[in-house]
């Protein structure tokens, strides 16, 4: 995959992980460089000009950088933790980190910042739902998109995740490819499959 040359207001909003309204702030006032498309009101923004930005700005540059959206993996369960490890990386779009439990998850978000967590709901120090409060809480995260995976299914468990600040919710077991499609989906990342 190569890496863009030139990106919209809304991709780099995604990449700096900030509002469109921000970098449209930012380019309207000369604090990112930038052009617009002859005849019309739309922004670009160069690659370099987006990564000098990000530099200055203390935003970590790594989605830039490599280009693959970041994942964040939250559940107890090692083997179904390899599995998805392996099926993610192996994709190649995307990285990712794990943690094991809760506390480890909220050490991970505030270092890690990925775009997406897969959260398993039954965790041994904190439940899912507090999570994604916790997560939803902090606006610095507020771009950051939650699926919640449990092997209990109970619909009124589901609402409360989903009201909790959860995007998606997903039974276990569950297919790799219908989790990859839904990561896609979420991310807005073309599904090639």
């Amino acid at each position: 995959m190569t890496a863009k040359s030139v990106y919209t207001t809304g991709e780099a909003a995604k990449i700096c992980k900030v509002s469109q309204q921000t970098i449209i702030r930012c380019f309207d006032s000369g604090a990112l460089k930038g052009f617009r498309v002859p005849g019309s009101r739309f922004r670009r923004i160069p690659r370099d000009s987006l990564l000098a930005f990000m530099k200055e700005n203390n935003i970590p540059t790594d989605a830039l950088e490599s280009g693959k959206r970041k994942i964040l993996i939250v559940d107890d369960n090692a083997e179904l933790v390899d599995l998805l490890v392996n099926v993610l990386e192996r994709d190649g779009r995307f990285e990712t980190r794990t943690a094991g439990n809760g506390f480890d998850a909220g050490m991970m978000v505030k270092e890690y910042r990925p775009e997406l967590i897969i959260l398993d709901v039954m965790l041994p120090d904190i439940n899912g739902k507090d999570v994604c409060v916790r997560v939803r809480g902090d606006q610095s995260l507020d771009q950051v998109k939650i699926i919640c995976v449990s092997g209990e299914v109970e619909t009124d468990r589901v609402t409360e995740l989903i009201q909790a600040g959860a995007d998606e919710f997903l039974p276990k077991p569950f297919s790799t490819d219908e989790l990859v499609e839904r990561i896609c989906r979420l991310l807005d990342v073309d599904s090639f499959r």
